[in-house]
């Protein structure tokens, strides 16, 4: 016992990164696989821009109302339980919605995806922390976060669009994705444990005095800043993944396969864009990076929405709009949320800046850009979008700046005057 507390498992730590980072690559990847080929599946279903909207919405709302109830329940049963019920429900589901009928069963088979993503996605990243030396949790878990933007948004196009080239129709392509997803559960089942609870959990669950309200999180201003902000980011950025796809096709004319190419700009634009915005505001501070980063984004969208069908040209400025856009995600939902919540209550704050996100921006926000698509025009939603970046610079313009080097580099100015 003392063996395993005092030597760390760097080869168990190795699998679990592997592991759940792909495992997070597939929640980003069955999630967002739909929207390449909604344009193949409102021809056969009968389907309208309104229901992209709402089918996009539907299983945000239910993500992040399950992530903020779910990190409680991890604690109290474990885990490797969650992780792998959670696996297998959400492959099975995305595979089910090749075998949809119409609306209605995609609307049912979207929410309970996302209460089964919204399960793993807190259980998973806890799971990533607790098994990663201290020195090495944040990148650790950075680069888990960042395979949800290279599979879902970076790759699902180019898969999707690929694999309608070898297989019969759409429903094929869901139909075959369930594979890696049961695969990446048994492994999970095969080679990853339980971590034992350390003092500070345990000494949370028997409910000692003093511990920490959750109702607390609501008195620190950056974790409330953190959550407006972070829904006004995925305002942005969900809308355009919903909606760019149906855009490029519909509006700017292009084919099939071209429209795959642009779209995954944006999965690849924020797989960097969640590791160089963290850094970046390591050194320059989180304030300034998250407005700067608000007005890049906002200004690059408008530039995007101007550009006509140029397939390399529309790819290179989604790029840096994604690099802004989702990048945003992962500096506001990690050290902005993390510096800012009381003492007990990392996690939480971490969590209910992200469900609030997921619940607001991408939930609510494609279901109203789907309305604005369905009844004044497709183009009309990067003005939607542009609308919500615009307002978190804005937001983020009243942050506190927390950044440890920032802070210390204050400090010692002031003493040397």
């Amino acid at each position: 016992m003392n063996k395993n507390v005092t030597q760390h498992d760097s080869r168990y730590e190795r699998t679990t990164l592997v592991l759940l980072s792909v495992g997070f690559g597939l929640v980003g990847l069955d999630r967002w696989i739909i929207a390449p080929l909604f344009p193949h599946m409102m021809k056969d279903l009968g389907l309208s821009y309104q229901q992209l909207g709402s089918l996009i919405g539907i299983l945000s709302l239910a993500w992040g109302v399950c992530s903020i109830a779910m990190g409680r329940l991890s604690d109290r049963i474990g885990r490797r339980k969650i992780m792998i019920a959670a696996m297998i429900m959400f492959s099975l589901l995305s595979s089910f919605s090749g075998f949809a009928s119409g609306f209605l069963s995609l609307l049912l088979i979207r929410s309970v995806m996302g209460v089964a993503e919204g399960a793993f996605t807190p259980t998973s990243v806890a799971a990533v922390g607790e098994a990663s030396h201290p020195s090495r949790r944040g990148f650790n878990q950075g680069l888990q976060l960042s395979m949800f933007a290279l599979l879902g948004l970076g790759l699902a196009p180019i898969i999707a669009t690929q694999l309608l080239r070898v297989v019969p129709s759409w429903h094929w392509v869901f139909a075959v994705s369930v594979i890696p997803g049961l695969i990446v559960a048994a492994l999970i089942a095969l080679f990853l444990r339980d971590q034992p609870r350390n003092e500070l959990v345990n000494l949370a669950t028997i409910g000692v005095p003093g511990q920490p309200r959750w109702s607390e999180l609501f008195r620190s201003r950056n974790v409330v800043l953190a959550m407006l902000a972070t829904l006004c980011a995925m305002a942005g950025i969900f809308v355009i993944g919903a909606m760019v796809p149906n855009y490029l096709v519909d509006y700017l004319h292009l084919d099939t396969e071209h429209m795959g190419f642009v779209v995954s700009a944006i999965g690849f634009g924020g797989f960097l864009g969640e590791f160089g915005l963290a850094g970046i505001s390591d050194f320059v501070g989180r304030r300034p990076t998250t407005v700067i980063a608000f007005v890049g984004a906002a200004i690059s969208l408008y530039v995007f929405a101007r550009i006509g069908a140029n397939p390399v040209t529309l790819f290179i400025v989604l790029f840096i709009v994604s690099f802004f856009a989702l990048g945003l995600l992962g500096l506001l939902t990690g050290p902005i949320a993390t510096e800012a919540a009381p003492l007990g209550l990392v996690a939480s704050a971490i969590g209910i800046t992200s469900g609030t996100g997921e619940i607001f921006g991408g939930g609510i926000a494609p279901a109203a850009a789907g309305f604005i698509a369905q009844h004044y025009g497709i183009q009309f939603t990067l003005q939607f979008a542009l609308i919500g970046l615009v307002c978190g610079a804005f937001v983020s313009l009243a942050l506190i700046e927390t950044a440890p080097r920032r802070r210390a580099k204050g400090a010692a100015a002031v003493l040397a005057q």
